[in-house]
């Protein structure tokens, strides 16, 4: 079964077609991503009226390149994917509407996507895929979350971010030390450079005892350090900041991470998310993994920003364990607000139509 996905949740718009088979585990066929970062750079952060205009402009081109890459026609699609939340409105409801116009057209079934599940399960496109149960490290833009993972569908929210996530920690600690959007990848480059013991930065919750997140302190403490620098800081200092600010935000990451796998007594971490791409988050949890005899999952680096790889994943996994969630009938919907938790209560599940059964 061939399936397309389309991602559209906030600036990045990613297709992608995964083919399912019977005799191995889901196959990327092709895969194509527009960042929309140096269209969003001038403003500081996502502007949600051009996002959504700019994936109108994409997403076809994108399916074509796709299709392309793929050697195969539209016609071979057997089910449409796209986001359905959760995201920005405007730019969720790009991608569903292009998704149900392709499958009208088809005569094919549409899946909506929880985004953050998508992410979870994007390990399952790496070459040694995790077994189930495991922990999850969902590090996604404004969400942090620890979850338990018993199977496709089945998730239970261990701890989660109680004001600012990982990501916008990240991203407002580099836009007060004058750095580039998006920011979490333009302050790990800079804190290469530094010396991450040279400012005395808080842990939040660090010993709370339990596996809840909070980083607005942290950025408070960047704020406060940076106003103490002033506007003329040298080169030095700024990077001192950085790899002090990145080291504050990866310690208490790693730290709840190696908790929850402790308190489940389950040796298998998946990290997923675009802060799952920092190499000093990699390295320290292979590391305090390896001291549990504990093994660390990731995606494929290219795989750990939003894309429509994940998208057209999740879906093909959902309908192998028959948790369908599709539609015929040309209607959709989409969810700005959407708890990845809400998938375990069986909101998500709906038949499989006969074509797909």
């Amino acid at each position: 079964m061939n399936v397309l996905g389309i991602e559209s949740s906030c600036d990045e718009t990613g297709v992608a077609l995964v083919q399912t088979r019977a005799d191995g585990p889901p196959r990327l066929l092709g895969e194509a991503l527009h960042s929309q970062a140096e269209m969003h750079q001038a403003y500081g952060g996502v502007v949600p009226e051009l996002a959504s205009r700019d994936h109108i402009r994409r997403v076809l081109p994108l399916a074509r390149q796709v299709l392309s890459q793929s050697g195969l026609a539209l016609a071979d699609v057997d089910l449409v994917a796209y986001t359905r939340g959760p995201g920005l409105a405007g730019a969720l409801l790009v991608g569903a509407g292009v998704a149900v116009a392709l499958g009208a057209a088809l005569g094919r079934p549409t899946m909506g996507v929880h985004h953050l599940e998508g992410h979870l399960l994007s390990p399952f496109l790496a070459g040694e895929t995790p077994q189930f149960p495991f922990v999850a490290l969902l590090v996604s833009g404004g969400h942090t979350q620890l979850m338990r993972v018993d199977a496709v569908g089945d998730y239970t929210l261990l701890g989660e971010t109680i004001d600012d996530a990982a990501g916008e920690a990240f991203d407002k600690s580099a836009k007060l030390l004058g750095l580039g959007y998006p920011g979490g990848p333009a302050l790990a480059r800079m804190a290469a450079f530094g010396d991450d013991k040279a400012f005395a930065l808080p842990r939040p919750l660090l010993h709370s005892g339990d596996l809840d997140f909070s980083f607005a302190g942290l950025k408070t403490a960047v704020m406060t350090q940076a106003k103490k620098l002033g506007p003329n800081v040298c080169e030095q200092s700024r990077a001192d900041l950085a790899a002090s600010t990145q080291a504050a935000i990866v310690d208490v990451l790693v730290a709840k991470s190696l908790r929850a796998l402790k308190d489940t007594g389950i040796r298998r971490l998946v990290v997923a998310g675009g802060v799952g791409a920092n190499l000093r988050l990699r390295e320290q949890l292979d590391a305090g993994a390896a001291k549990l005899r504990a093994t660390v999952h990731y995606p494929p680096l290219a795989l750990c920003t939003d894309n429509g790889a994940m998208i057209a994943l999740a879906a093909a996994l959902r309908l192998e364990r028959g948790l369908a969630h599709t539609r015929d009938d040309g209607g959709f919907d989409v969810r700005p607000r959407w708890p990845l938790e809400e998938l375990s209560s069986g909101q998500a599940a709906s038949t499989v139509p006969a074509a797909l059964s």
